[in-house]
């Protein structure tokens, strides 16, 4: 595997300060209980009052708690287990850490953009910097020449397109309704204490593109579009499941999100599951 030395550097750092952030998020706890708080928009919101989330609000919280435990339970593991695999030369293991660090590479730019500045500001920093420059190093390390000859002919192409054109329709239809309509009321949408839409500017901006242009390329048998695809069904599903848990947990905490937007994203992420199984059978080592 091309640039093995620098990540096998780089993985073990990654993996030591995800476990540090996502444990602390989940279990340091401080006394205190929620408490309203006035934006600056003039909107009413309860902040979490206690723990490492002390100044994000219940609703954010939740959300952050239910990605730690996948953090924790899924994407760690799915780490240790595809790094491996990649180092031992498997390709099955190289597409599943590119994606697995895809999807750490996107927790932690949500984290230090979006969450309250606290203690762990440095890490959410560091962890983004050391996952971006591993993903990068990752998708380098792929033969481009060589890399479609290594799926199979019975790789369902067409139905992986298709959902990866529904994820870009989804986040599409769900986070510009949400601005438009507050655009033509003349209102702002729901920001509780942030500032602005930072994860509907990050699937906006990057996911919702990447979705569309690796379906094209699929289709076209092109090798960015089998590696794209591969990246993205993997982190799509580690993601899934960690936006499933945090609705969950958002439900457990008396904050549910709209059941219009939540309950086609479980059914999708259930898709995009089934499919990264469907396309790692596919692949020949």
């Amino acid at each position: 595997m091309k640039y093995q030395t620098a990540l096998k550097w780089l993985i073990p750092l990654i993996f030591l300060l995800t476990l540090f952030a996502a444990s602390m998020g989940l279990f340091y706890q401080t006394p205190g209980e929620p408490y309203p708080f006035t934006s600056h928009r003039g909107e009413t919101v309860m902040l979490n009052g206690h723990g490492l989330y002390f100044y994000d609000t219940v609703s954010s919280t939740a959300q952050m708690q239910g990605n730690d435990l996948i953090t924790l339970i899924v994407g760690l593991p799915l780490l240790a287990v595809s790094a491996w695999m990649a180092f031992r030369g498997s390709l099955r293991g190289r597409l599943l850490l590119t994606g697995t660090l895809g999807f750490i590479l996107y927790t932690y730019m949500s984290m230090a953009t979006l969450t309250s500045f606290n203690a762990l500001f440095v890490v959410y920093v560091a962890l983004f910097t050391f996952s971006m420059y591993a993903f990068i190093l990752c998708m380098m390390s792929f033969d481009l020449n060589d890399l479609p000859n290594h799926f199979s002919e019975k790789l369902p192409r067409g139905w992986i397109a298709a959902l990866m054109f529904v994820v870009a329709g989804f986040f599409a239809l769900a986070w510009l309704g949400r601005i438009f309509t507050a655009l033509q009321e003349g209102a702002v949408p729901a920001l509780e204490n942030t500032t602005t839409m930072v994860i509907q500017f990050m699937d906006l901006g990057l996911i919702a593109p990447a979705a569309v242009l690796g379906g094209i390329l699929l289709l076209r048998r092109s090798a960015w579009g089998y590696l794209l695809a591969s990246v993205m069904l993997t982190k799509g599903a580690t993601l899934g499941l960690a936006v499933s848990t945090m609705a969950i947990n958002m439900a457990r905490q008396g904050v549910p999100d709209s059941l219009g937007i939540m309950i086609p994203f479980l059914v999708i992420t259930a898709a995009t599951v089934f499919m990264t199984v469907i396309l790692l059978k596919n692949v020949k080592e």
